[in-house]
Parts: structure tokens; C-alpha cells; sequence
């Protein structure tokens, strides 16, 4: 565990885009520049229809600095160069900085979508009458655009075939200077007489067929899983599992450690 300085210096900006391709081409552009942003969140139009209060047609990045030490205005400024280069819409009133350790994104459009992502409300409309869920992975920026073309089309032709339609949308939860870590949210219509333990596997299935297929990984920060084993176990390399086996025989002999999530139990 790390243990760190709470920053006293933050500052943070919503920039609004005409296109989902031109907030992810800032986004790209952005984590190039080495800025090293605290948090840099871009959302695809229906996600920021949704919870950031915007009309549908725009994406919107969420971009936030803090420090313990200095002042962030020059990396937040340097950053707004970048993406009004790109189109970006930066709002007067979206750009919030402060250097004596008040917090920063609570208004806005980040603020909005602060609310959805850790609602204050006991959420009682959550998920009824949906089948839905989420899925993510990480890709490098010269694969990225066709892959979340592909991906789209897999999720939203499965969720045809088992809900008779359904909805997809996408947000950067960590962003690379190799590529972004893209978080799938779909939701698709729950039919009566449905097994939605059935229904989940056959989708997740379908759009994890479809994330290989297109050059991601099948996973990213929620780590692997026993759900994930079928697709690690052909993107993993065998001389990892070697290793590992080995590695567990000398620290892990009866196999206490999560059996079965990354390799098959040792015998």
C-alpha cells in the first residue's frame, strides 16, 4: 500500500464534442501529451445523455488534476489547448480551479455524472425490467476505432437475438498513452419466462467472442475471474501458465490461493 499527501490542489474541466470520434481523438491526443491527469473520463453521447445531462449528440471528457504540492491551472490550461484543437466546447462554467483544497467536479456536467455513477438515492429503479450489464477491455489507439465498431455491432446483434433489442454505450475508465481501457455498459428488454442466469451467460458469451476477435483483451482492471477463464486461456501465453504453475507448486503447494481463476488446480 501506498500512502499518499491529500492533494490540496485540484482543478477540473467538462469538455463537450460534436462527435464520440472527436472526444476520443482529444482523449488520444491528451494522455500523448504526458499531462498525466488524475482522471480523464470520456463518455459516448447516449452515456452522457444519460447521466450528464447533455442532449444526445455530443460526448463529453471529464478531466481533473490534483496535486499535493503545486498549483494544476498550468496542466489544466495546457489540456484545453489541446482539446479546443480538436473541437472541444469548453463551457466558462465548467472549468473549476482551486488551490486551497476545496474539491473540484461536484458541478456540471462532472458533477451530473458523479451523481449517476455513486448515486445518493437507495435506487430502486435500478435494473427493473432490464437484462444488463457490463463489460470491458483495453485496446491500442491504431485498432481502437474499429474495434468499438465491431464490439457495438456484436452487443447490439446478441441482445437482438436473445432480448429482441437492446441499447450500448461506452465510457474511458482509464485512459493509456498506448490506447484507452473502454467500459461497455448494454441493457436489453426482460421477456417473461426468461433465465436471466442463462440469458447473462449467452450475451456475455457473444460480446466477449467479440472483444477477442477484434484484438482486445478480455479484461482490464475488474481483473479475470472464473467467468473470464475460456477467453484467458486462449489470450494468455502458455509460458505464463508454466510459470505460474511452477510459482504456485513453491508458494502455494495445496492450492488455497483462488483455485481454478487463472490455471486448473494443482494436482
Amino acid at each position: 500500500m501506498r500512502i499518499q499527501v491529500r492533494p490540496v490542489f485540484r482543478a477540473t474541466a467538462s469538455i463537450r464534442f460534436g462527435s464520440w470520434e472527436a472526444g476520443y481523438e482529444a482523449t488520444r491526443q491528451v494522455a500523448q501529451a504526458k499531462l498525466w491527469p488524475a482522471n480523464l473520463r470520456l463518455l459516448d453521447p447516449a452515456l452522457a445523455a444519460a447521466s450528464a445531462g447533455l442532449d444526445g449528440t455530443q460526448s463529453v471528457l471529464l478531466v481533473s488534476f490534483e496535486s499535493a504540492e503545486v498549483s494544476q491551472r498550468a496542466q489544466l490550461e495546457q489540456a484545453l489547448d489541446i482539446v479546443r484543437t480538436c473541437g472541444g466546447e469548453v463551457p466558462d462554467d465548467e472549468v473549476v480551479v482551486d488551490d486551497a483544497g476545496r474539491v473540484t467536479g461536484h458541478s456540471g456536467a462532472a458533477g451530473a455524472w458523479r451523481n449517476a455513477f455513486i448515486p445518493s438515492g437507495p435506487g430502486l429503479t435500478a435494473g427493473l425490467g432490464l437484462i444488463a450489464n457490463t463489460f470491458e477491455t483495453a485496446i491500442t489507439w491504431d485498432r481502437w476505432p474499429a474495434f468499438d465498431l465491431s464490439v457495438r455491432e456484436a452487443t447490439l446483434r446478441v441482445l437482438d437475438e436473445v432480448c429482441g433489442g437492446g441499447t450500448v454505450n461506452c465510457r474511458f475508465t482509464h485512459v493509456y498513452t498506448d490506447g484507452p481501457a473502454p467500459y461497455y455498459t448494454f441493457g436489453g428488454r426482460y421477456r417473461p419466462g426468461m433465465d436471466p442466469v442463462a440469458v447473462q451467460a449467452e450475451i456475455k458469451s457473444g460480446v466477449s467472442d467479440a472483444v477477442m476477435a477484434a484484438g482486445g483483451t478480455i479484461t482490464h482492471h475488474h481483473a479475470v475471474g472464473r467467468d473470464h477463464r475460456p477467453w484467458y486461456d486462449v489470450e494468455r501465453p502458455e509460458t505464463f501458465a508454466i510459470a505460474l504453475r511452477s510459482a504456485k507448486k513453491a508458494l502455494d503447494p495445496r492450492g488455497v490461493l483462488n483455485p481454478g481463476v487463472l490455471i486448473d488446480p494443482i494436482a
